[in-house]
């Protein structure tokens, strides 16, 4: 038996990058998939090519800074697919300034898709979750939110955020039959880190004890194992996928 038959995911931030590799995880370890994003033109296609290869998705064009726009299409998933299982909070975006330079709207634009939007789709999710007593919510932190990093103080401040609700709402809904978890990426070879000048990924490389910047699929595993039934027993945990780049 597939680890996630007959089961219904979230994710959002889900039409590319680590989003997209653990949709192809998911839908291929037996779940129907939401993909959730903010970009219609990519998700659509992506959605549609994987409708088209058999598998059961549906794409959503979701801003999950924006509480209503969450609640709107939780109502939509639930009128489609009938319930909802697992939630990937995967969405993320880097707007990256010293502190010296960094504006408020700066600022006020991370901390509204990284750290707002993970407490707006868990908010509303985990009541249905709350529900059937049962459900897997999993959070995207950063290895900065760990460390921290140099020019990165909006988004070390939602990284870091994250593992700290994490851990409050393993608390809150370990006794109600949900996980709560985190993970937390190194350098991945995303395209956006890709479009980076060669010298800095150089850097990247040598900085990582494994000598190589991961790949999307190594974070959509480290999902796809906490969203199994294989991690039951784990629950407030931060799990680095990193290559051992905090040693």
């Amino acid at each position: 038996m597939k680890r996630l038959e007959n089961k219904v995911a979230v994710i959002t931030g889900g039409a590319q990058g680590i989003g997209a590799a653990t949709v192809e995880k998911f839908l291929n370890e037996g779940a129907s998939v939401a993909v959730w994003d903010i970009d219609v033109s990519i998700g659509e296609k992506f959605a549609n090519k994987l409708k088209n290869e058999g598998f059961n998705v549906s794409f959503y064009q979701v801003d999950v800074s924006n509480f209503e726009s969450v609640r709107t299409n939780v109502e939509k998933v639930i009128s489609e697919f009938g319930t909802i299982d697992i939630l990937v909070n995967n969405a993320g975006i880097t707007r990256d300034a010293t502190l010296k330079k960094m504006t408020p709207e700066l600022w006020q634009q991370v901390i509204n898709v990284n750290l707002t939007g993970v407490f707006n789709c868990s908010q509303i999710i985990s009541q249905i979750m709350i529900e059937k007593g049962y459900g897997k919510i999993i959070n995207a932190s950063s290895v900065v939110g760990l460390y921290g990093n140099f020019g990165q103080t909006n988004y070390v401040a939602t990284k870091s955020g994250v593992i700290g609700m994490t851990k409050v709402w393993a608390r809150e809904l370990g006794r109600k039959g949900i996980n709560v978890n985190a993970v937390a990426p190194g350098f991945i070879a995303t395209e956006m880190v890709k479009a980076m000048p060669e010298k800095v990924i150089q850097m990247m490389e040598e900085k990582t004890p494994l000598g190589r910047l991961g790949q999307p699929e190594d974070i959509a595993n480290a999902y796809l194992f906490l969203a199994s039934e294989e991690a039951s027993f784990i629950n407030g945990a931060t799990l680095s996928v990193d290559g051992g780049i905090v040693i």
